[in-house]
């Protein structure tokens, strides 16, 4: 690589938040002008040579292969051939980022910049939940005078989608690691970083997204027992002190208290016939998902087809119980809809396999930034709890990012760290 070269690969990586915030269409423009210029030096340098005898790449290209298979037998090819064909995309990201971790002495720099651009999130997701507008007058509450259909839920500069929990859910492990690498035997280093749990996991409980907070609950207790920063008797007190925070901080916001408790629990304890369940939107999407599954059962309707399959035929919706939406927002009842059991079984192979194949290695070492990653990844699978679509390119740019970390951060798990390679690729 070239210094130019470098310097385009470190800014190109250095906006991928920034590109995410911006909007889809930017998140796109960056991700492919990475991909693509990482196919330059693919097929310029013959590193196909010895990357296809990976077994994490034959395993990312086995994965598309069956995305190919997919839309050949979707209900509609046209609504699945960009989303499955274009994940070859994310099979080169992965790679680039693999090799500018290797080539390029770059992560410390990265992550510092990651850091502060997440921080000024952070303050815009408080900004906004005080103030109720953020930094660009963007607004919850209403932009215009106009009421927004998400109510006071936070959208910071995402302008009208409340996805800033999920946004702060796809780094907040990342950011975490990075901080602790500089944290560890420092003075204070353990209040401080307890600090920053406190108030990130907060910026995500006051977005007023359920099921990312609990995802981030979640995350945030596997990450307090995995990491060795604590002893026990320390990590069983934030076990138990981090909880109470939570409460308290639930029960000083009428908005919050309303979200997490009024919403949910005073309408069962209203609803005697327990109706509450079988019209709660979340029990119909799942219900519809299933109904989806059992109708195609081996092979699904295909890649983001749900919509074809619900919304499409009026008679058909009638008779199945449908529910007319986009996707049945929870990754389960996802899979075995537009992939079947086959594809759900492949899938869920596929993906455990990448993410679990280096734990002992990345646990053994304690490497954080891995660490962090590998929960966000696995907090993606958490069963019952509602999701996004998986492959919109939202979310998948966020779970394609925490693999690619996963693996690009330590020698041990790098794919270019090949030792019998080594010589050849460092003369590029």
């Amino acid at each position: 690589m070239t210094n130019f070269s470098n310097k385009i690969f470190f800014i190109l990586l250095l906006f991928v938040p920034l590109s995410i915030l911006v909007g889809p269409s930017v998140s796109l423009i960056n991700m492919v002008t990475i991909s693509l210029m990482y196919l330059f030096f693919f097929l310029k340098f013959k590193h196909y040579n010895f990357l296809i005898k990976d077994n994490t790449v034959r395993i990312l290209l086995f994965l598309y292969l069956y995305l190919v298979f997919n839309t050949l037998i979707s209900l509609s090819i046209e609504n699945s051939i960009l989303r499955n064909l274009g994940f070859i995309r994310f099979i080169l990201f992965f790679l680039a980022i693999n090799y500018l971790f290797f080539a390029i002495k770059i992560s410390k720099k990265i992550f510092f910049i990651w850091t502060i651009i997440f921080l000024i999130f952070i303050f815009d997701v408080y900004f906004e939940r005080f103030t109720g507008a953020n930094i660009f007058g963007w607004g919850a509450i209403s932009s215009n005078g106009i009421p927004q259909p998400h109510g006071e839920r936070i959208v910071s500069f995402f302008k009208d989608e409340p996805i800033a929990g999920a946004f702060i859910n796809g780094f907040i492990f990342i950011i975490l690691g990075y901080l602790l690498n500089i944290l560890k035997n420092k003075k204070y280093g353990n209040m401080i970083f307890f600090i920053a749990i406190l108030i990130f996991f907060s910026s995500v409980l006051i977005t007023g997204e359920r099921s990312n907070t609990l995802k981030a609950l979640f995350g945030l207790i596997l990450l307090i027992c995995l990491i060795d920063i604590f002893n026990f008797k320390l990590k069983v007190t934030l076990l138990i002190v981090l909880p109470i925070l939570i409460m308290l901080v639930i029960i000083n916001s009428d908005y919050l208290k309303n979200r997490y408790i009024g919403q949910i629990f005073s309408k069962i304890y209203a609803d005697k016939n327990l109706t509450y369940f079988e019209n709660n939107i979340y029990i119909k999407l799942y219900k519809s998902g299933f109904e989806v599954f059992k109708n195609n059962p081996l092979i699904g309707v295909g890649n983001k087809n749900y919509r074809v399959e619900t919304c499409s035929n009026k008679n058909k919706f009638k008779k199945n119980n449908y529910f007319c939406t986009t996707h049945p927002h929870q990754i389960y009842f996802e899979f075995l809809s537009e992939h079947g059991l086959i594809g759900t079984i492949l899938l869920l192979y596929i993906f455990f396999r990448l993410i679990f194949k280096n734990l002992r290695e990345i646990i053994d070492s304690q490497n954080y930034l891995q660490i962090g990653a590998f929960i966000f990844l696995i907090c993606n699978f958490l069963p019952l709890l509602p999701s996004g679509a998986f492959f919109s390119d939202f979310n998948i740019s966020l779970f394609i990012l925490n693999l690619s970390i996963l693996y690009a951060v330590n020698e041990k798990t790098n794919i270019f760290f090949i030792k019998e390679n080594k010589k050849n690729i460092l003369k590029i």
